[in-house]
Order: C-alpha cells, then sequence, then structure tokens
C-alpha cells in the first residue's frame, strides 16, 4: 500500500510540475539528468548496445539513441501522425525546442526505429534517478498493425529492467491497440485506475 501511493503521488507531482509550473520542472530535470547519468551511464551503454542489436535483427530496423536523429526529423515525425493519435499520448511537446530538450536529458532514455531513413517509431523510458522509469511509444501511422509497439515494450523492458529500474506506465482502455500492447508484452499490475478510464500500471519482470 505504502508502495502505491508513493508512486501515484510522484505521478501526480511531475504531471503538476510539468503543466503548471514548467520553470520548476526544467530545473527539476537537469539535476534529475545529472544524477541519473552519475548513477546509471556506466551498466547503460554496454547494455543499450547489445539489446538493440538483438531487437535490430527481429525488427530488420536500425535502432538509435533519439539523440543521433535530427531534431527536425522528429518534429516531422510527430507532425504527421493524425490527429487522434494525440488523444492517449501526451507526454511532453512535440516542437523543436522541446525535443531539443529531451535530446539533452541523460535520464531520458529514448530510441527511434528506422526503416531505412524513415522514422518508423519512438520509444523511451522518462527515468528518475532514484531508480523508477515511465515508458511510452508511438508507431508511425504507416507501421501500425507490424508488432512494433509489442517488440519497444519488449526492448525498454529489458533496458529498463538491466540497469535497476523499475518501470512504470498509464494506458487508457479505449486506447485498445496500446492497452493490448502493454498487456502482451509484459506481466502488468494495475496500480491505481484513474479518471478517463485510464490504467495506472506497473510493469514486472517476468
Amino acid at each position: 500500500m505504502k508502495n502505491i501511493i508513493e508512486n501515484n503521488m510522484l505521478y501526480r507531482i511531475a504531471h503538476f510540475l510539468r503543466d503548471k509550473m514548467p520553470w520548476l520542472w526544467d530545473l527539476v530535470d537537469i539535476l534529475n539528468s545529472i544524477l541519473f547519468s552519475l548513477r546509471f551511464k556506466g551498466n547503460l551503454k554496454v547494455l543499450e548496445s547489445v539489446v538493440h542489436s538483438i531487437y535490430e535483427n527481429e525488427s530488420g530496423m536500425k535502432i538509435v539513441p533519439m539523440v543521433n536523429i535530427p531534431t527536425e526529423d522528429l518534429v516531422q515525425f510527430f507532425a504527421k501522425q493524425p490527429k487522434e493519435t494525440y488523444t492517449f499520448f501526451k507526454p511532453h511537446s512535440f516542437d523543436s525546442k522541446s525535443i531539443k530538450k529531451l535530446q539533452k536529458n541523460k535520464s531520458f532514455l529514448a530510441y527511434i526505429f528506422l526503416d531505412g531513413e524513415t522514422v518508423a517509431a519512438y520509444c523511451f523510458i522518462r527515468s528518475f534517478f532514484h531508480g523508477k522509469g515511465f515508458r511510452g511509444r508511438m508507431v508511425d501511422v504507416t507501421h501500425r498493425g507490424s508488432g512494433l509497439g509489442t517488440l519497444m515494450n519488449k526492448m525498454m523492458n529489458d533496458i529498463g529492467f538491466g540497469i535497476g529500474l523499475r518501470l512504470f506506465e498509464t494506458v487508457s482502455k479505449d486506447n485498445v491497440a496500446s492497452y493490448r500492447s502493454a498487456l502482451s508484452a509484459s506481466n502488468v499490475k494495475v496500480v491505481k485506475e484513474m479518471d478517463h478510464n485510464e490504467l495506472y500500471l506497473e510493469i514486472l519482470p517476468k
């Protein structure tokens, strides 16, 4: 019960700071980025290389850290998605300034799946230095239905659990594809049922 209360408070505080006090959120983000890097960077690079190799073979695509993709390519990727995509997916802003901030943030573990030169999918773990992370993903409209969402969930689990994070996610039961993807790729526990038919999930190691 104590862990459930703490996780719910963390989620609410993070969203309050991001939405109501962005200047403080930026300061917290910078501090968290530094502390996270100091604690986890030793194991992360080696693990990323191994995990990316596995999922490149499985997906047939190249996987690169978000920081290695030109910012404007990412802005264009987000801009070309259908409007309804953002009914359920609002983890951050999608303008050039916001994307550049995320690319510099050492605790924002974000990865791009490239189909040739085209951005096919995007996933991330927004991580905290004390050992928790919140995962999210988006598949390009022309690549949906190919299993990339489930594949990204598995990859994020391997990276997150591999460096010792506890992983969480919010998903709407109305977003059928994302909900099924979360359940098919992971062992999950419902931490809390939230407003607007959303579930706050903890992702458990299998």
